[in-house]
């Protein structure tokens, strides 16, 4: 199959994140072990989700690692011009949900394994795919607890989100959370009688606004637009009706920090302050979402050396978003992010990667083969 083929395949799997993805699993463990790969499917805690792990070459030598997600965001959008779980060609561009975030990364390296197979692989390539990313990088740190038992530790983990096929060196890190504010519901006439779960959690969000407004005064780093760290209060809802007094509502706030800041120190203040909010009539919860480090490679790891030489390009110094790239390096693994297409398509409407971006790509996992070879 060669590499758009596998691209229409892999985006016919709805593998929307939170949902099983046991479909898109087994078909990449039958493409893998059908050109005699070894391949361990990795459950995860949930039980309708796997991770997938396989190696190519020797597995007790210092390889490299591919890691890319097979989950994508929804597709509910009414802009869609086309079903975004049936790829649609029109000239260069390829239509479809997760095809530049980041199925095109994962069809890419597939469509190179006939090609690697062939080669005397001296030290191995791993691959690495993993579920949940798009909900907080939720099912890679199940995959890095068994790594160990998988292969030996290896010299580096490519992270194939869209980055123009360019090296990334550095993103930061997230933490989000949500904020149960639970009252009593009551007639709106008579506030003496309830409990505004509403107010309450309007004391979080100034918190949390005041917060935001704070990091602009720093610490900062000029790689980074913004160059601070930042807090968004992203989701709130609550309330039946203007006449009753709310007796739930709820709030999801996510920080991002900079190298160096571990994110969930950002929340805490926020966290302690909504625990004193608790009083008769009114239970407020603190429930983390998901965390993930900031990633921080330097310019003259060797990691940015070998990229900088596959692809042909300088790496850069920063990206805004984030990626599990931060995971891999907090497991001892130098990380660097590199794969096809453009950040600025994916989680939209009518996502598409270009066939010149798939190609190049698959043309540097096969580059990347053929350096290690004996």
């Amino acid at each position: 199959m060669n590499v758009v083929a596998i691209l229409e395949k892999l985006v016919s799997f709805p593998s929307v994140c939170g949902s099983s993805n046991r479909d898109i699993v087994d078909w990449i463990a039958r493409y893998l072990e059908s050109h005699a790969v070894t391949v361990a499917v990795l459950p995860g805690p949930e039980g309708d989700r796997a991770n997938l792990f396989a190696t190519l070459g020797p597995p007790d030598g210092a390889g490299y690692l591919l890691s890319g997600h097979m989950d994508v965001v929804p597709a509910q959008e009414p802009e869609w011009e086309s079903d975004p779980f049936r790829l649609r060609q029109e000239g260069r561009r390829l239509y479809g949900r997760g095809t530049t975030d980041m199925k095109g990364f994962l069809a890419a390296v597939l469509a190179s394994v006939p090609v690697l197979q062939t080669v005397d692989l001296k030290r191995p390539v791993h691959l690495a795919f993993s579920y949940d990313e798009e909900a907080g990088c939720r099912g890679v740190p199940h995959l890095l607890s068994q790594l160990p038992e998988l292969c030996a530790p290896p010299s580096g983990a490519i992270i194939g989100e869209p980055s123009g096929l360019q090296g990334v060196r550095a993103h930061k890190g997230k933490a989000a959370a949500r904020v149960v504010v639970r009252g009593r519901a009551g007639h709106s006439s008579r506030p003496d009688q309830g409990a505004n779960a509403i107010h309450v959690m309007a004391e979080v969000l100034s918190c949390a606004v005041t917060a935001a407004n704070a990091m602009g005064d720093g610490p900062f780093d000029p790689d980074f637009e913004p160059p601070c760290s930042s807090m968004q209060i992203g989701k709130v809802h609550g309330g039946q009706a203007l006449n009753i007094i709310p007796d739930l509502c709820v709030a999801e706030i996510e920080a991002r920090a900079i190298p160096g800041v571990p994110p969930t120190t950002l929340l805490e203040p926020l966290r302690a302050f909504a625990r004193t909010l608790s009083a008769d009539g009114i239970e407020v919860k603190w429930e983390p979402l998901s965390t993930y480090p900031a990633l921080s490679l330097p310019a003259n790891a060797p990691l940015a050396a070998l990229l900088e030489k596959l692809t042909g390009r300088p790496s850069l110094a920063a990206v805004s978003f984030g990626t599990e790239a931060g995971l891999y390096q907090q497991a001892g693994i130098d990380s660097i992010i590199c794969g096809p297409g453009d950040i600025g398509r994916a989680h939209k409407p009518n996502e598409f990667i270009l066939i010149e971006e798939l190609m190049a790509c698959q043309q540097v996992v096969e580059a990347l083969g053929a350096s290690l070879e004996g």
